[in-house]
């Protein structure tokens, strides 16, 4: 397996490939919960946020089944699947994940997919409390100005 910050070439993704990576709520909140990061980190801290995300409550109060159905999921299919786009680059050996380069053509979607939802959820804090560049203050600019 590849390690980390890989040399591989940025390949432009195709509209299926992009559609077919967002097509999943949870590669979607995988993704979420690397945005912003500069450094690899621990999957199963992804994993943990994203269960939460999926059960709207803290990380820290995710029952270890809800975990554990992440955790697997994204070792053995989500992160593989972003990795094989260039998405993500993941090292098997210890357990850690980044975004890479093919990220950036997916993130104009993801602020598009986040509107579905729920504004009372605890990723959607999470999302708004982004710095003042944040993918929620994008959306909420861009619709103002569609309104005027």
């Amino acid at each position: 397996m590849e390690a980390l910050g890989s040399d591989r070439d940025a390949q432009e993704l195709s509209a299926d490939t992009i559609l077919e990576l967002l097509a999943n709520r949870r590669r979607r909140y995988l993704l979420y919960a690397l945005r912003g990061r500069e450094g690899p980190i621990e999957l199963s801290r992804v994993a943990e946020q994203v269960a939460g995300w999926e059960h709207d409550v803290p990380p820290d109060e995710v029952a270890k089944n809800e975990y554990k159905s992440v955790y697997v999921s994204s070792v053995q299919c989500h992160v593989p699947k972003l990795a094989d786009s260039g998405v993500v680059d993941h090292d098997e050996d210890n357990h850690t994940v980044v975004l890479s380069d093919n990220f950036e053509q997916l993130e104009p979607y993801l602020r598009v997919v986040v509107k579905d939802e729920p504004e009372d959820s605890t990723l959607y804090a999470a999302l708004d409390a982004d710095s003042g560049e944040g993918i929620l203050n994008q959306i909420r600019e861009n619709v103002a100005r569609l309104k005027h």
